[in-house]
């Protein structure tokens, strides 16, 4: 006798065709608009539909101006000691060796006229290989690394460089929908001179197939926009039966700019 699965409390939740048919629906929108003069959408969508929760991750009034604390001026500084050269390789914070493929991020950290942004803090958070983050709100049945904690930071170069270590995430369901999964990434935090400057933003991976189901993804509705969060395969980064190397340049300013989260999603 076959087993029988029980409802689950995300059965009765909207199916991915529904949500697909209003990504497609907004995307052809889109389109036709700016074929007729609209300006081009280079950021996200504060409300945007697909995304269910999108109109609850945004200030709904009007935002006000407040000074920051003294202590707010001063130069970010994170943990108990100061920026190790270890901490932006990943796969040797405990010790064993994580599972998964290693990989190599690098990029540059530019603004809008192609300058480097030299002193930068640049952190990064992510899954492990399953999909799994190392936090107690995430419970779905995919195992934990007991070698790897998913988080790491670094400063820019003279020539605003940075450089991570790291195992490539695995997607992860999510509650927008019936069957949601978010395509791999690697979540990126830049600090300026003091913690009001601080930015966010997402890098994902070439090709993905999750890319057309996703609303986070595609709530820029602009596809040249979408396609600079979306790092590129660099085989000189590459190191010959070690890891594979992807590059990521992350532009502050102008209309090049990379799209950085009003607050952090998922």
């Amino acid at each position: 006798m076959s087993a029988t699965k029980l409802p689950g409390p995300d059965d009765a939740a909207e199916s991915q065709a529904t949500l697909s048919a209003e990504i497609d629906a907004i995307a052809t929108e889109y389109r036709d608009a700016v074929a007729a003069g609209a300006p081009v959408e280079t950021q996200p969508r504060l409300d945007y539909l697909p995304y269910r929760s999108s109109l609850l991750r945004h200030p709904t009034k009007d935002l006000r101006h407040a000074d920051p604390e003294t202590i707010e001026l001063y130069s970010p500084a994170f943990g108990h000691r100061d920026i190790g050269t270890l901490e932006s390789d990943l796969t040797i914070q405990h010790g064993g060796e994580p599972i998964g493929e290693r990989i190599r991020v690098t990029g540059r950290v530019l603004d809008g006229d192609g300058r480097p942004v030299a002193g930068q803090l640049v952190e990064i958070w992510q899954a492990n290989s399953a999909g799994r983050y190392i936090h107690k709100r995430d419970q779905h049945p995919a195992p934990i690394d007991p070698n790897f904690t998913g988080v790491g930071r670094t400063l820019t170069g003279p020539d605003g460089s940075y450089s991570f270590t790291t195992i490539k995430p695995g997607p992860y369901p999510w509650k927008n929908h019936h069957n949601a999964w978010r395509p791999a990434h690697i979540h990126f935090s830049l600090f300026g001179s003091e913690f009001t400057q601080r930015m966010v933003t997402q890098m994902y991976f070439p090709g993905d197939p999750l890319f057309a189901l996703d609303p986070i993804y595609q709530s820029i509705t602009d596809e040249k926009a979408r396609d600079r969060l979306v790092a590129t395969y660099d085989h000189d980064l590459t190191e010959h039966e070690f890891l594979m190397g992807y590059s990521w340049d992350i532009v502050l300013t102008g209309t090049d700019r990379t799209w950085m989260e009003e607050e952090d999603h998922a």
